[in-house]
């Protein structure tokens, strides 16, 4: 009876007495839990502003945050509300004479159960070893089929190396054929059918060439697979490319034009592997089969004559059929050996072309050849030699042989080919730097057209089919007497003839295992020279140079030189030095090289630009980005460069001088220097220090500039556009002044922590940037408004602007404030807003209507958001403009995260009530319903009213409540 006593009377206790002290027990604690709230939201913040920097990071690097990070982020950002929320909620308990008790419980409690859940979330920001993941955009081939043929008489040759990859047990597959017959082609085809038929996760490609180079096979299967290598060695290497293959449960390789054996193991392909397949390409099925031990083969073979006449017809134009020439041109298709790379080189020489010059081309097609080598067959020789003869002048020949030589580069650009084109003296009629690149490009497109180049990885850059190359480097070495070697063991034979170095004009020696080079080597018509040792050491005699005075242009590539040669300073003619990537002592004696215009340290090693560079008046191009060590430049070299006409100094960590200080005082240069040169039409430059900013840095006269200024931007490898500012500034810069001056010309533009500025478009260009493409604004609290011209007149505002980022902008009301045209964000395709506290919605329906580009839509913790878009303006209500529909013809993705206030995707403007009560009469808009669940994704919030035309991904998440408009 004792115990069923005290249970009884614990009962009691638990519901009568426990409801009674625990209220008490907040009450009492108010203060300690408001104190403990206020550390906790304190750490919180800082935690959170630690993360969002790394975050902010990782996405300036291209990487992809994981998904914790960001619900991590959401989550500290909703307690942080909700703690303010209590913050200031006490402010106003406490100035009451008499305190609410009941008031001081709610608050006290929500106080501790916040106190909580911060800590808890505060335990969980330790757990972030990394924020984001790098992520590896996929080769455009792999989702493009631009020049794949269907040819009927492949098809069967496609289905069966597909159905062969399907078959488990076979795990190396090879297709075979002539070249130029279409093997790469085809095999892309079949990587491109067999990733959308889920037959492999990831497929990677390399092209293996005639002479096997292990490293750079290995770095383009890495590339493809976002792998760093940290070994030197290749067996390193292929240990870590192998674990990494081994990672992937379905991997297809493609191994592109195999010579001869190539050691898989070596490379590090773990071939025989259930999850790894192999496809190759080769020109002999014996290659194949005895050498790479290939279970299938299938050969590619030749275009029947039906298929090579609709081809060539197809890129002449069908206008032949009925032309006199039809007869001849059937007969130079036939010519062709049904062979795709001589169709369609013949094809585009010959567009356009008189009939006596087709005549021609058939007798010189048809005419016996002892010009073809092996393998390349004499159809693809003769044709391609045909289309270098049918190239106007010889100019562009020059340029098409000398791109050919420039294979050795992995990625060869108009800038390389700028370089050694202005050294030789490649580029008639041009006086400056920028006329030589117009012309570079134009050439360069003339001979895409031509089918000879083909397209690289930007529009700047070009790459040249193999066949092709090789055909190019036999009619350079017969007709230029040039030297072109790669990846070989010993110094070719070609050096040591005294015959051949005579009239030789050009070396190129790429990869190539060289002790050292010949002593006095004797080459009076010696024009180009070339060298990119294997293993970067080499010894270069002293008298090295001492009979090749005529040389023009000298590339010394990845070269490790303690010392250039004393002989260097005999090269009076030397127009171009480019010694990239090199580790370099010291190189004080190009200072003796008087005639020099072009120099090139890109990559290299160099510590501090010696004083006697200064001595090159003559410099017209100078290239120091890159230069991680590079951390001064002696003063007054730069002022002393007076013909300077562009200047790379991207990526480098180059300590200036501030500006005030008298030219004897200076040890090193200052940017006011960059004042001197009034020739200088390109600029790269990386200053992280605002502080030693001129005043009038940037003029006007740029054609192409890269400036970033600020400690927070990384230097990307390549770049979309020509003409790119990043700030992030202190308050000390004014935006307003002649440093700004450029900004008209503006293709990209990114603003970070930049003070003062409240409209962009007003306050930095009221043109409304007409050449801008991209715009992303961050971290700035005095920014109202992106656009408001306050001009009466309706205003062309961002015409080409292609993407458009807001973030942390907490104070920003509204994206436009002004009316504008039709044409106003026209092209807009990708659209983020994120961390704008004050913005309630981002456009209205006017100009919603006229973005049919838009692509992706993310608004993000844009805590007053309520509309996505609304019909009409708060100060436009006289509008009578009846809007019918909002289209999104190609939107893709929408993501709405974290929106506590959001109503609506689409809405009639507060303001404007009798043409909401006119529209919703007339049945213009139907009505709406309000959903307060998280809303089913499906087909139905893209209504009548915003139609969305194409499949698209919808991510809504918690926090976000809506209005949908019915069916």
């Amino acid at each position: 009876m004792a115990e069923i006593a005290v249970a009884i009377a614990a009962k009691v206790a638990e519901y009568l007495v426990h409801p009674l002290i625990h209220p008490f027990t907040y009450c009492c604690n108010y203060k300690s839990n408001l104190e403990k709230l206020k550390n906790e939201v304190q750490k919180l913040r800082d935690a959170k502003e630690s993360v969002q920097h790394k975050v902010d990071d990782a996405k300036r690097s291209g990487e992809d945050i994981e998904q914790r990070v960001e619900n991590w982020l959401i989550t500290a950002e909703q307690i942080l509300d909700a703690a303010a929320r209590i913050i200031e909620r006490t402010e106003d308990t406490t100035n009451r004479l008499c305190p609410n008790l009941n008031t001081r419980y709610q608050v006290s409690k929500k106080a501790a159960r916040e106190v909580k859940a911060a800590a808890e979330l505060l335990q969980q920001e330790g757990r972030f070893d990394k924020v984001s993941y790098r992520t590896v955009p996929e080769d455009i081939w792999l989702t493009s089929i631009k020049g794949y043929e269907a040819f009927e008489s492949r098809m069967s040759t496609l289905n069966d190396v597909i159905n062969a990859l399907k078959n488990p047990d076979v795990h190396m597959i090879g297709v075979y054929g002539i070249g130029g017959v279409g093997k790469t082609m085809l095999v892309k085809e079949v990587a491109r059918q067999a990733r959308n038929d889920k037959l492999f996760d990831e497929v990677v490609y390399a092209d293996v060439s005639q002479t096997p180079d292990i490293k750079k096979i290995q770095g383009q299967i890495a590339d493809k697979l976002g792998l760093k290598f940290y070994e030197e060695s290749e067996s390193g290497r292929a240990r870590k490319l192998c674990e990494r293959l081994r990672k992937e449960k379905k991997i297809l390789v493609i191994l592109d034009n195999i010579w001869t054996n190539l050691d898989l193991e070596n490379v590090g392909i773990p071939f025989g592997d259930r999850g790894c397949g192999v496809l190759m390409t080769a020109r002999s099925q014996d290659v194949l089969s005895s050498k790479m031990d290939c279970q299938n083969n299938f050969l590619v073979g030749a275009l029947n004559e039906s298929e090579a006449w609709d081809l060539f017809k197809k890129l002449v134009g069908d206008k032949i059929e009925n032309n006199d020439l039809k007869a001849v041109a059937v007969d130079i298709a036939k010519a062709c050996g049904g062979l795709p790379i001589a169709i369609v080189t013949i094809a585009r020489a010959l567009r356009n072309k008189n009939t006596f010059e087709w005549k021609n081309a058939l007798r010189e097609l048809t005419r016996p050849s002892s010009s073809s080598f092996s393998g390349v067959p004499a159809e693809a020789y003769k044709s391609i030699e045909l289309s270098y003869n049918h190239l106007e002048g010889e100019e562009l020949k020059s340029t098409f042989l000398l791109c050919c030589l420039m294979d050795f580069i992995e990625n060869p650009s108009v800038l390389y080919l700028l370089s050694y084109g202005m050294g030789l003296g490649l580029f008639k009629g041009t006086h400056t730097m920028e006329e030589a690149r117009d012309r570079a490009l134009t050439l360069v497109d003339k001979l895409k057209n031509s089918c000879l180049l083909l397209d690289g990885p930007e529009s700047e850059y070009f790459s040249v089919h193999d066949v092709v190359r090789d055909v190019a480097i036999s009619i350079a070495s017969r007709d230029q007497h040039s030297i072109a070697v790669n990846n070989i063991e010993a110094p070719p034979r070609e050096l040591l003839d005294r015959d051949t170095l005579k009239n030789c004009t050009a070396i190129s020696l790429h990869n190539c295992k060289i002790g050292e080079l010949v002593d006095g080597l004797e080459c009076p018509r010696l024009k180009f020279f070339h060298i990119s040792p294997r293993e970067g050491f080499i010894k270069i005699p002293d008298n090295f140079f001492t009979r090749l005075t005529e040389l023009r242009v000298l590339d010394f590539t990845e070269m490790h030189l303690l010392s250039l040669p004393s002989s260097l300073h005999l090269l009076v003619n030397l127009q171009t030095l480019c010694l990239d990537n090199g580790v370099l002592g010291d190189v004080a004696v190009i200072g003796e090289l008087k005639q020099l215009e072009i120099l090139s340290f890109q990559g290299s090693n160099i510590e501090q630009l010696p004083r006697e560079i200064g001595q090159l008046t003559r410099l017209r191009s100078l290239n120091l980005s890159s230069c991680y060590q590079l951390k001064a430049i002696s003063s007054n070299v730069i002022s002393n460069l007076s013909q300077l006409e562009e200047l790379y100094l991207g990526d480098t960590f180059i300590q200036w001088e501030t500006e005030g200080q008298s030219s004897s005082e200076r040890s090193r240069a200052s940017l006011h220097e960059l004042k001197h040169l009034s020739s200088l039409n390109t600029l790269e430059i990386q200053v992280r220090d605002p502080k030693v900013l001129p005043k009038g840095l940037l003029s006007q006269k740029l054609k192409r500039y890269k400036v970033f200024i600020g400690d927070e931007w990384n230097w990307p490898d390549r770049y979309e556009n020509q003409r790119i500012l990043k700030l992030k500034l202190n308050a000390s810069i004014c935006l307003k002044d002649e440093f700004f001056m450029q900004l008209k010309g503006l293709e990209e533009l990114w603003l970070d922590e930049v003070q003062g500025v409240e409209n962009v478009v007003y306050e930095l260009d009221r043109e409304g940037f007409p050449s801008l493409k991209h715009l992303h604004i961050q971290n700035n609290p005095y920014l109202l408004c992106i656009n408001d011209s306050t001009e009466l007149v309706p205003l062309d505002a961002f015409p080409l602007l292609e993407s458009l980022s807001l973030s942390n902008l907490m104070n920003l009301e509204k994206i436009s404030c002004s009316q504008l045209r039709a044409e106003s964000f026209i092209r807009l395709r990708n659209l983020k807003v994120e961390s704008c506290e004050k913005l309630t919605h981002i456009f209205s329906f006017s100009i919603s209507r006229g973005l049919p580009q838009l692509q992706t839509i993310e608004v993000i913790a844009c805590k007053s958001m309520k509309q996505i878009f609304v019909v009409g303006r708060e100060d436009d209500i006289n509008n009578t403009e009846v809007v019918d529909k909002i289209e999104f013809s190609q939107l893709r993705k929408l993501t709405l995260k974290s929106l506590p206030q959001l109503r609506s995707f689409c809405s009639v403007v507060k303001n404007s009530l009798q043409r909401q009560q006119e529209l919703l009469a007339s049945g213009t808009l139907s009505t709406e319903v309000i959903l307060d669940h998280e809303p089913d994704t499906n087909k139905q919030f893209f209504n009548e009213k915003v139609c969305c035309q194409q499949p698209c991904s919808v991510s809504l998440y918690p926090f976000c409540f809506f209005w949908f408009v019915k069916n």
